[in-house]
């Protein structure tokens, strides 16, 4: 079972950078897929981004394509999400998450087995 911590969230500039980090413990990490959803008020949880368990597969939201990077260290139990060029709409809450078994599901939030508890991210204008 894997349980997971996010941190780095924060103001942050419209067009400014921030790289958000979730901390996984368990023995199973290195085997299992991880994602990043993010959730504005009054909205539903959108897909962000995913990573294959080896790192060698990513897959991007369109609206974050060319601006985000996820990536992950095995190593360190630790998933990353780099987010450059900030847009306004990116505020909302954002969630580790980890299990969904193949790439064809990562953009569904139903398919990610646990959660982290979010950390706010605020893109001022």
């Amino acid at each position: 079972q894997v349980q997971l911590v996010e941190s780095g969230g924060g103001l942050v500039q419209a067009g400014g950078s921030l790289r958000l980090s979730c901390a996984a413990s368990g023995r199973t990490f290195s085997r299992t897929n991880m994602g990043w959803f993010r959730q504005a008020p009054g909205k539903e949880r959108g897909f962000v981004a995913a990573i294959r368990w080896s790192g060698g597969s990513t897959v991007y939201a369109d609206s974050v394509k060319g601006r985000f990077t996820i990536s992950r260290d095995n190593a360190g139990n630790t998933v990353y999400l780099q987010m450059s060029s900030q847009k306004s709409e990116g505020t909302a809450v954002y969630y580790c998450a980890a299990g969904a078994q193949a790439m064809d599901v990562f953009r569904s939030w139903l398919r990610w087995d646990k959660w982290g508890q979010g950390t706010q991210v605020t893109v001022s204008s």
